[in-house]
């Protein structure tokens, strides 16, 4: 699989993860209705399903998912909650994705 295929499939996942996430988040913290959380619920299970789209396996597409998803959160954060963040934030999140990418990305003598 090209790098930006699975890059893509990264950001597809992260992006069900994180936004489901933040439904059942304003469901349950901001007293949203009930319809919000479910909702958050089922794309919660679809984050699932898109992650199998790697072709990689189990352990090292969850460790690389790891990296990436920190910095997805961070930009969410950002975007939709207007977090700000500092350069402590983004050294490690870029730390994270350096090491995600190794995981991933390196080839490999099997």
């Amino acid at each position: 699989m090209s790098v930006l295929k699975s890059l893509a499939i990264f950001i597809l996942a992260g992006l069900f993860e994180i936004g489901g996430g933040y439904l059942v988040w304003l469901w349950l913290k901001e007293d949203k209705p009930w319809w919000m959380g479910i909702s958050g619920g089922l794309i919660l299970a679809f984050y699932g399903v898109v992650a199998t789209w790697q072709t990689t396996g189990f352990g090292r597409v969850y460790a690389t998912y790891g990296g990436i998803f920190i910095v997805m959160a961070l930009i969410w954060a950002w975007k939709v909650d207007g977090f700000k963040p500092d350069r402590w934030d983004i050294i490690g999140a870029a730390i994270a994705l350096i090491g995600a990418c190794i995981i991933i990305y390196m080839p490999r003598s099997h």
